[in-house]
């Protein structure tokens, strides 16, 4: 057995301004998981172009950069990388999805719950045709920690703090195993190495890692072709994928911010599918022959509010708050049914969530009764940013305002504050507020990376949250974290947001359904309980 010497890496905390885009993400909610009129994995028709109208910007297809949130590590990130370990989307749609492997086929964590040895998959190679082996595994992650490597950079070290932050010490063992070293206990760590995604070491050291964007190359399911910046991004099939070649013969990503814009690429042709058609549309899209997939998924619109400015610094008025709105109007009639009314802090369509724990129903009676009770019986005046659009914001003006008029009528007035979710989360990540408001709208994917899960309602976040604090909840997700035991972590991940639910830190809103809507010439759409998806089964007929 061969051993390297073991690399040291300074202690970094998951928390930093580069989480932003990460926040951008959050969507998902279905009847059966599978569009309609999709044919099976092994029988749909093969070849086609996928052409796709994104609702956001497109990322840096530079491995772990992104930039443009989850959406765009869904389309695009996740097409041409992988990392140790992936998401299983293909079976169990009526769940969250499990961590599997990918370039690891499977691993070992040592008794100190920080030790993990991964055996990796033999016989993957690269788009470029190199070997991927466990020298590519050393030199991706000195690309990221390792700022005496020639291709770091301090963008990507700063974007592979979400994931490889915890990583002190790594070092291959021999050919086939790659031993990764935590600071501390991380029960979610094969979860988290799912984004720490791998690039062929031949293909970044013959552009560098400046120039590697331009022709980036992986092991995924989906190669690089061609780009437009921040337009399109056309990727091909990969034949020699280890999992089984794709059906389709090319994927294509526009970026379509405008809602109206993708309706209008759907229907005139220039895309065959479109991420979140505006409800209004959806039922005339459907008269069409336009398929509208969805399912449920770990995702909250919400409002953070100030907890340390008066009056939403009495847990009375933010209870009242949230007694005030209709969810089940904002889900059902402005949104067509394409989101839940969420209840409670922890989304549907996840292991925290408690079924006994739907708390707040529409009582505009005890909302008034609250604000009696904590002495602004004649309401009061406050104002929040809300974004314009972006990745996972479904129609973020429209329910703001519908929230507008729920809280006037027991005396709450808002003032709607719009700017582009770009400065809403950049602001955010610096622990500030845009536009200096008393609250933000903001949307979510809590639980789809455990990691990121204390940015949102830990005491400690750099991030703006409303400067919510609650020992017991950081104690609960420190023991969820430590934990391997996913049930374990789930008890404690429920308890934590049980606690969040009660402190209504936030306006709890709805949970979207993620809706998608395909031609009938797409099949093999397999919609999973997640934010991501596995387009390897999806093909569209001529």
């Amino acid at each position: 057995m061969t051993h390297r010497p073991l690399r040291a890496v300074r202690s970094r905390t998951a928390a930093l301004p580069a989480a932003a885009a990460l926040l951008l993400a959050a969507t998902g909610c279905a009847s059966d998981g599978t569009a309609t009129g999709a044919g099976d994995a092994a029988g749909g028709s093969h070849g086609g172009t996928l052409v796709v109208g994104a609702t956001g910007k497109l990322p840096n297809p530079d491995t772990v950069i992104g930039g443009a949130g989850f959406e765009g590590k869904r389309l695009v990130s996740f097409q041409i990388y992988e990392g140790l370990t992936r998401y299983e989307l293909l079976k169990d749609t009526d769940k969250p999805p499990a961590v599997t492997g990918a370039l690891a086929e499977s691993w070992q964590v040592a008794a100190d719950a920080k030790t993990w040895t991964f055996t990796l998959r033999k016989g993957v190679t690269f788009q470029d045709g190199t070997p991927f082996d466990a020298d590519a595994v050393v030199f991706n992650l000195d690309r990221y920690l390792n700022k005496k490597s020639p291709e770091y950079t301090d963008a990507l070290g700063a974007a592979a703090k979400e994931y490889a932050g915890g990583i002190t010490s790594y070092r291959k063992t021999d050919a086939e195993h790659i031993e990764l070293v935590t600071k501390d206990p991380n029960g979610h760590f094969p979860e988290d190495l799912a984004h720490v995604l791998i690039a062929s070491p031949t293909a970044v050291k013959k552009t560098g890692s400046a120039n590697f964007s331009q022709h980036p190359v992986g092991t995924g399911p989906f190669a690089f072709s061609s780009q437009t910046e921040g337009q399109q991004i056309e990727l091909v099939a990969n034949k020699t994928y280890w999992r089984g070649a794709p059906k389709l013969d090319k994927l294509i990503v526009k970026s379509l911010p405008d809602a109206a814009a993708r309706t209008a690429a759907l229907r005139s042709g220039g895309a065959n599918w479109i991420e979140y058609p505006n409800p209004d549309d959806i039922d005339s899209l459907k008269t069409d022959g336009v398929q509208i997939a969805t399912n449920s998924y770990d995702h909250l619109w919400y409002w953070i509010l100030d907890t340390t400015k008066a009056p939403w610094s009495d847990p009375r008025v933010r209870r009242a708050a949230n007694y005030a709105i209709d969810r089940k109007a904002i889900a059902e009639k402005l949104l067509h049914g394409t989101a839940d009314p969420a209840y409670q802090a922890a989304p549907r369509a996840t292991g925290a969530y408690d079924p006994a724990g739907d708390t707040y129903s529409y009582d505009p009676a005890k909302a008034k009764q609250l604000l009696a009770e904590a002495g602004v019986a004649g309401g009061f005046s406050t104002s929040v940013t809300v974004p314009t659009g972006g990745s996972g914001n479904l129609l973020p003006v429209p329910i703001a305002e519908a929230l507008q008029r729920d809280l006037a009528a027991v005396g709450i007035k808002v003032e709607l504050r719009t700017t582009d979710w770009s400065t809403l989360i950049g602001a955010e990540a610096k622990g500030q507020v845009a536009l200096g408001s008393d609250a933000i709208a903001q949307s979510t994917t809590l639980f789809q990376s455990e990691a990121l899960l204390p940015l949102f309602i830990g005491s400690k976040s750099p991030f703006w949250t409303g400067h919510y604090a609650n020992p017991q909840v950081d104690t609960l997700l420190q023991a969820a974290a430590a934990s391997p035991d996913r049930d374990k972590r789930q008890g404690d991940y429920r308890k934590a947001l049980g606690l969040v639910t009660q402190d209504a830190p936030w306006l709890f809103v709805v949970n979207d359904r993620n809706p998608r809507a395909l031609s009938p010439k797409v099949q093999g759409l397999v919609q999973p309980q997640s934010w991501f998806l596995d387009l390897t089964t999806v093909s569209v007929k001529a």
